[in-house]
């Protein structure tokens, strides 16, 4: 890129192109594009949603967050079977319906979690054998979902039913020993009718590899279902992320591979341990990927701030415990197409602060100042088409696609400015930092 003559060209042109009028009509690049995570998913139609437990709902900061940021709601736990029905055939529906009537009330979506699993089992299922059982759980399908129904727009009917490693085998659970392999189908079809209109998804972890035998194993199911009229509807990705199972490098694949079979995928539980730069471009991935497919129809991560989270040790949200916003949080709010003027938060003591400048028909000029330490690495990232044309007073570097750009002192300070060509993109960049 050709950097100091393009800018002494621009600067030397400010005032004819300023006289002219120009700039007024693009005075706020940012305003064009949804500023909440619910928002920015609503305009390609997809929902962004969080787990809420009912616990939380008195907590003003918490529920602030919630109705501003999300449109879609799991409950965590409320709608287990050991909390929905702790003995058999006595129902309890408190919590829960707590969580559908604040939901409700803001006009959000609903995920029910879960019917069938094989964790969270009140003691007397496990002292069911053959047909007892099988009538045990139809009917706990058909009471749970007969008391919400029209209320849900999607039931995880069957929650990880297949074994880790790579054997590819069923979950060894008391269905599976005692019900065999149909009980799967058994309970989806039980499910339809309980709710015609409700979509029916299979939901696992470590099915994000698109190569994986457990994820192939899921895929062979869900395939045999759609081939034979087995009521299935969606599969759901939980994509629990660390360092130990990071982000596949075929993840928007495996979204792919199951669309093609017919059904929609529901990122279901997402978090993604980490902190700063590389936990947002995790979270970027992610969400870039289900952007990418049609059929990925939203996200709901598990969780709204760190403290929260059951692993909250390693700090996997998009909302620290203070309810700030991570630089997480605004990857994933690029990625789903919307943009802030708030500058994301840098790691440590470091903060980043966008100045606008001057503004002309195809460009626009933006400064940021660092602060809280002179040793810092801040990041750039613009939105395509977009493209920086110059730069001054920094250590410039781009990585390959030319749309994230990082920045270091060069001796000028703290403050670095750049030159947007926006390609009919006004959005302004977002820029984060972190001590070096």
């Amino acid at each position: 890129m050709i950097r100091g003559v393009i800018r002494n060209a621009l600067v030397t042109g400010v005032a004819g192109v300023l006289a002219m009028g120009v700039a007024a009509a693009v005075a706020s690049p940012a305003d064009a594009a949804a500023s909440t995570l619910g928002e920015a998913a609503a305009e390609s139609g997809r929902y962004f949603g969080a787990a809420v437990a009912a616990n939380h709902l008195g907590e003003s900061q918490y529920v602030t967050v919630l109705n501003r940021e999300f449109t879609s709601v799991t409950p965590e736990n409320e709608m287990k079977w050991d909390a929905t029905e702790p003995s058999r055939g006595s129902f309890s529906f408190g919590n829960a319906d707590r969580i559908v009537n604040h939901a409700q009330s803001q006009g959000m979506k609903i995920r029910g979690h879960t019917l069938v699993w094989h964790s969270q089992l009140p003691g007397w299922v496990s002292g069911l054998w053959g047909d007892d059982l099988r009538s045990a759980m139809n009917n706990h399908i058909t009471q749970v979902m007969g008391h919400y129904r029209g209320k849900i727009h999607s039931w995880d009917v069957v929650n990880e039913a297949f074994e880790d490693g790579g054997s590819g085998a069923r979950r060894q659970s008391v269905f599976q020993q005692r019900l065999g392999d149909g009980y799967i189908e058994e309970a989806f079809r039980t499910a339809r009718a309980a709710d015609p209109n409700a979509k029916l998804c299979y939901n696992d972890y470590n099915i994000d590899d698109a190569n994986a035998a457990k994820t192939r194993a899921v895929y062979n199911m869900v395939r045999d279902f759609k081939a034979r009229g087995v009521p299935i509807d969606c599969v759901g990705l939980q994509s629990h992320f660390n360092s130990q199972s990071p982000v596949p490098s075929n993840y928007q694949q495996n979204i792919e591979q199951f669309a093609a079979l017919g059904v929609d995928v529901q990122i279901t539980e997402l978090d993604i341990e980490g902190s700063g730069t590389a936990q947002a471009e995790n979270y970027r991935r992610v969400v870039q990927a289900c952007m990418a497919v049609s059929r990925c129809t939203g996200i709901t991560v598990w969780g709204i701030p760190d403290h929260y989270s059951w692993r909250a040790s390693g700090t996997p949200l998009l909302f620290d415990s203070n309810y700030n916003k991570k630089p997480a949080y605004y990857a994933v709010l690029e990625a789903l197409g919307g943009s802030s003027e708030e500058p994301p938060p840098g790691g440590g003591d470091c903060t980043a602060t966008i100045t606008p400048g001057q503004v002309w028909s195809d460009r626009f000029n933006l400064s940021v100042t660092v602060s809280g330490t002179n040793n810092w690495v801040a990041t750039v990232r613009l939105q395509s088409p977009q493209r920086v044309i110059a730069t001054w007073s920094g250590s410039f570097s781009w990585d390959y696609t030319g749309l994230v750009m990082t920045v270091r002192p060069n001796g000028s300070g703290n403050t670095f400015g750049f030159t947007v060509m926006h390609n009919g993109n006004w959005n302004w960049p977002s820029v984060s930092c972190e001590a070096a």
